[in-house]
């Protein structure tokens, strides 16, 4: 099952003054747990002191993971007007919209971006973006004609629903990376990057042998928005032989 890793909850309580408050570096509490799982309580929390958040609603953006694809692209540079993103596990939109922006789609001279996840969610202009499940056998074939050609990135924030099981949650994730990496394998035009998410958990070694095969550099690389308690990293893989 694909989903965003920050963008399947909705943001609940969350209100333009809280999130104003976590800009100022002031503390929001709670008020009430009722209804609430402790859980779900720590989670609602959480969203109200993260300057992310904050930052995501003031600026139109669907997601605080959109902030994570960023910071990736200062350091990397690899969002180019012109060029073809596939974007998977895209739900809510975040990244979606960043890659749309970076390489111009829709204006002349722009590329083209190509989304998809399992979950529901709403289109972005410019953007050809489905709800579907990546591993479904017609998924590449949708993503491949939509594209109309070679992809310049894949890039792939799908994660499984976690169960608090780091072991099974790392093996899960690690599925999905690896089918996203067989599909960059056939999809991506030579000097292409692949960027998708891990936990870190030591299981992705066969992985990593694959892509430097294929791969000039490879390396982890932890974005500033990633949350620091979280067990992401991204993988990320620039100038493929083709």
């Amino acid at each position: 099952m694909n989903t965003k890793g920050s963008g399947g909850r909705r943001q609940g309580g969350t209100s333009a003054r809280s999130g104003t408050a976590a800009n100022r570096g002031l503390h929001v509490r709670v008020r009430t747990a009722r209804g609430r799982t402790v859980g779900q309580q720590k989670w609602l929390q959480r969203q109200l002191n993260d300057p992310y958040v904050a930052k995501a609603k003031e600026e139109g953006m669907r997601s605080r993971a959109a902030y994570k694809l960023l910071e990736l692209d200062v350091k990397l540079h690899f969002l180019k007007k012109g060029a073809k993103i596939i974007d998977l596990g895209a739900a809510p939109g975040g990244w979606t919209q960043v890659a749309v922006d970076k390489v111009k789609a829709g204006q002349p001279g722009g590329g083209a971006v190509v989304a998809m996840d399992i979950n529901p969610w709403d289109e972005i202009k410019d953007a050809r973006c489905f709800i579907m499940d990546f591993l479904d056998d017609r998924a590449p074939g949708v993503i491949k004609e939509a594209l109309g050609g070679k992809a310049d990135v894949v890039l792939s924030d799908m994660a499984a629903p976690t169960t608090g099981h780091g072991p099974t949650d790392h093996l899960r994730i690690m599925g999905l990376a690896e089918a996203a990496w067989a599909f960059a394998e056939e999809v991506l035009a030579p000097g292409g990057t692949f960027i998708c998410k891990l936990f870190q958990g030591g299981a992705e070694n066969e992985l990593l042998t694959q892509i430097k095969q294929r791969c000039r550099v490879v390396k982890h690389v932890k974005p500033p928005a990633s949350r620091k308690e979280s067990a992401e990293v991204y993988l990320v893989a620039l100038e493929f032989k083709g």
